[in-house]
């Protein structure tokens, strides 16, 4: 739908989204000038607040998350927000919300982001209150069910007040620069794409590790685990965008056409191509943590690691594994996609001095955002006694390469898009759908065979088991 909403109404407007993602992101795209001034904002949740007592909240969380050279006047934002307590399970409570949203000029945006048991009655209470119309647009936050059967239930419940075109479904790394990057790389440049195959690439990694444990998703992490927690959103969402074709052009429609194909691709795993894990006590940077169950306060069989081998059969990667890995309590926070292209055909160095290394390509999404080609290049010397090679590492750094514009919050982008309409950077139905096929027999195949997590220690990589992964094919993991 080609409107700009000129209200917002943001669903689970206390929550911990809220304080340290949705509202500074508003705040600074108010201060930036980038969000119309006359864009209402109206939070909604259960807390008791009025319009003055959710403004005190705002205020303290934005000074809290938001670095004060990025708040603009927060008088001028925090004037603009509204706010109607609301027990979703309720229908009557609606009818006050659709009076405080009021009737807007240009069109309603909505950003859905509470518990999935909640989804139902929320859009019930919506279509009743007269707030699906035409001229309004829903943002779903994950997550959109445990499996593919509630993710139908809960995208048929949507689809029954809003056409596909005006629902975004949100998946916060595509909001990342270095990750929209990805379509520049590869797009914008003469020199990957003709690479980007099977012939000239061995393997592709991507990691998400995290230093953290359950902090305060108890509730929510145990029973979901790292598979749907993290792979079957984030990391397919990477992996497709390594792995598509080329789009037609840079439209929401071809790219997300692009994406599901890679994802219908996805081959079925076999119990030695998956390794689970479970953290125990350790330590992470020089800490001492408690493990998982610990933590949980009871046993436990949720896995907070898991490593990957997958395949996309179609004829670029035919061959070529894929090999994902994630996890709780691991030595580092790092996001990051390592393509690793096969050695040169025939090496012209015959010295052991000289012998070469395979090219690879880093492309790092946090903390820091940066790309790094490693190339083989001459150890400066007179080389009497043979000809020295040595990796070289060239660098982008994306804050180097770009001093001028400020960091963004994902947010920022995905906010911005929801209110003006823009889907490219949200997931379709088609592609939720297909991450679940897959993420659902990977379930059934540890079920099947009795697949339980390893242990490991905190602030190791996981269990041995996911080296063994790797390494048994020669290939090892980038740490």
């Amino acid at each position: 739908m080609s409107f700009n909403a000129d209200c917002l109404l943001l669903f689970g407007a206390t929550g911990d989204l809220a304080q340290r993602m949705l509202l500074p992101s508003l705040c600074a795209l108010g201060a930036d000038k980038l969000i119309s001034p006359d864009l209402k904002i109206v939070g909604t949740a259960r807390q008791p607040f009025d319009d003055a007592g959710y403004r005190n909240f705002a205020r303290e969380a934005l000074e809290k998350y938001l670095p004060p050279e990025r708040r603009g006047s927060m008088a001028e934002f925090l004037n603009r927000l509204h706010y109607q307590p609301l027990d979703a399970n309720d229908t009557s409570h609606f009818v006050d919300l659709a009076a405080k949203v009021g009737t807007p000029k240009e069109g309603l945006a909505i950003f859905l982001s509470t518990a999935p048991g909640l989804f139902e009655p929320t859009i019930a209470g919506l279509s009743a209150s007269g707030l699906t119309g035409a001229n309004v647009r829903i943002g779903l936050e994950k997550p959109l069910g445990t499996d593919l059967e509630s993710s139908r239930h809960i995208n048929d419940a949507v689809a029954s007040a809003f056409s596909e075109d005006r629902i975004f479904r949100i998946d916060h790394y595509l909001g990342k620069e270095t990750v929209q990057n990805l379509l520049a790389l590869r797009f914008a440049n003469i020199l990957f794409e003709p690479l980007w195959n099977a012939a000239h690439i061995d393997n592709v990694q991507i990691t998400v590790a995290e230093t953290v444990g359950l902090e305060n998703r108890v509730g929510y992490y145990d029973g979901a685990g790292a598979l749907r927690d993290m792979v079957q959103n984030h990391m397919l969402q990477l992996l497709a965008l390594v792995a598509m074709e080329p789009p037609a052009s840079y439209d929401s429609t071809a790219i997300r056409d692009e994406k599901v194909k890679v994802l219908r691709c996805l081959r079925y795993v076999t119990p030695d191509e998956t390794v689970t894990g479970q953290y125990r006590k350790g330590a992470v940077e020089g800490q001492p943590v408690p493990g998982y169950d610990d933590e949980l306060g009871k046993d436990s069989d949720t896995e907070t690691f898991v490593a990957i081998k997958a395949h996309v059969d179609n004829w670029r990667w035919k061959g070529v594994p894929f090999y994902l890995r994630t996890g709780k309590r691991l030595p580092k926070r790092v996001t990051e996609i390592i393509v690793n292209f096969r050695p040169v055909p025939h090496s012209i160095f015959a010295s052991k001095a000289a012998s070469t290394r395979p090219n690879s390509l880093l492309i790092g999404i946090q903390p820091e955002e940066n790309i790094t080609l490693q190339l083989m290049a001459k150890v400066p010397g007179l080389d009497r006694d043979g000809i020295r090679l040595r990796p070289v590492p060239l660098d982008i750094a994306m804050n180097d390469a770009f001093a001028g514009p400020v960091k963004r919050i994902a947010y920022e982008r995905l906010l911005l898009d929801l209110i003006g309409g823009d889907q490219t950077l949200f997931v379709r139905r088609d592609e939720v759908e297909a991450q679940w096929d897959w993420i659902d027999d990977i379930r059934a195949v540890w079920a099947e065979h009795g697949v339980k997590p390893k242990a490991y220690a905190a602030g190791n990589w996981g269990p041995s088991a996911a080296i063994a992964l790797a390494e048994r094919d020669g290939v090892t993991w980038h740490e």
